[in-house]
């Protein structure tokens, strides 16, 4: 089963979730300032990202790099 991206803005919290497939219970762990991973404590995987103060960090267009990697393939319609 292909599992797709799914964003989620808290405006007056000012979080954004980004979940890999459906979200699911998972233990976060901060990677850098404001900047954490989800991962499933059962499979050890990466089920999602969330950022804090996303808009702090991205109002003025700054690039923020996190150190995680990433492979992205496009979903056959």
């Amino acid at each position: 089963m292909e599992k797709g991206l799914r964003f989620s803005f808290d405006k007056e919290s000012d979080i954004l979730d980004i979940s890999i497939g459906t979200p699911k219970k998972a233990i976060s762990t901060e990677v850098e300032d404001d900047f954490f991973v989800r991962i499933d404590p059962k499979t050890n995987k990466v089920v999602g990202f969330s950022i804090l103060n996303f808009e702090k960090w991205f109002k003025d267009e700054s690039k923020k790099v996190i150190p995680i990697k990433a492979e992205f393939l496009l979903a056959k319609s």
